[in-house]
């Protein structure tokens, strides 16, 4: 499995990638942010696929996708 990270300060909401995510876990969050949208934001971060299709998509650079099983791997768990 994967984790999703949405840096919510950089999202200007466009989008694109909750279009683009295959389990439909992206949702417009229910805060603004300071750019005064309504950035994207995971119901379930750890249910990513991992496919990064959401980080190729975003103009802004605003999403990072963690590899869990890698980080275990390394930490011996």
């Amino acid at each position: 499995m994967a984790h999703v990270e949405i840096d919510a300060a950089r999202c200007k909401a466009c989008r694109l990638c909750i279009a683009v995510c295959p389990k439909k876990m992206l949702r417009p969050a229910c805060a603004l942010n300071a750019r005064g949208v309504y950035p994207t934001e995971a119901e379930d971060p750890a249910g990513c696929l991992g496919c990064l299709q959401c980080v190729l998509v975003c103009p802004d650079a605003a999403i990072t996708v963690r590899d869990d099983k890698a980080k275990k791997a390394r930490s011996g768990k």
